[in-house]
């Protein structure tokens, strides 16, 4: 239904953003990965949506890049995988890894992200290997996340504690996995980051 969406950008958090076009305010279920690259709130910004419908709800997820909404519209398919567990996977990897963890089969790795079990990851690998080969996966065009970035300020360690509560995470657990993570890896400044790394060493 939505392609896109390109307006001014008027909230942003670690899982959600909000998007003005021309008076009507666009809510936005966001990965860690989109809200660290969104712009500052004012700034004029264009994600790539997917509108999703349920009994109870329509939502409209956004996404950085085209890329990332693909992965996330095909892990769709899988059974058992709706779009809270895809959005879980997106905020954890970015595309490209979670696409050679499938690949190669990475039945371990797959299971740290939220809601996925040992059955899921395997299901996980049957039905998106042949998705993910059919596929174009061109060279990255950018930077690799996080590069450049100094120690965490405090803003966003705010967000990425945000980020892993919305995943699941108690504060108080959130807050203890973050310190451990960060006395492993004192250089990590994004808040994806953050929040890949907890997960991944939970």
């Amino acid at each position: 239904m939505y392609a896109y969406i390109a307006g001014q950008l008027v909230e942003k958090q670690p899982t959600r953003a909000v998007v003005d076009v021309q008076g009507v305010g666009y809510e936005l279920l966001v990965t860690t990965s989109t809200f660290e690259r969104l712009p500052e709130v004012h700034k004029p910004v264009r994600l790539f949506t997917h509108f999703h419908v349920r009994e109870d709800a329509a939502l409209l997820y956004g996404f950085f890049s085209e890329r990332e909404k693909q992965v996330f519209e095909v892990m769709l398919n899988v059974s058992g995988i709706g779009p809270k567990l895809a959005l879980a996977a997106l905020s954890v990897m970015r595309p490209d890894d979670l696409r050679t963890y499938v690949m190669h089969g990475d039945e371990a790795i797959l299971t740290k992200i939220p809601g996925v079990g040992r059955k899921m990851a395997q299901r996980m690998i049957v039905e998106l290997q042949d998705r993910f080969a059919a596929m174009e996966w061109p060279e990255p065009g950018v930077a690799a996340d996080g590069e450049g970035a100094s120690a965490p300020d405090r803003s966003a360690r705010v967000d990425a504690l945000a980020a892993l509560e919305s995943l699941g995470y108690t504060r108080a657990a959130a807050e203890k996995a973050l310190r451990k993570m960060l006395r492993r890896h004192p250089e990590t400044g994004t808040v994806e980051d953050m929040v890949r790394l907890v997960l991944r060493e939970r």
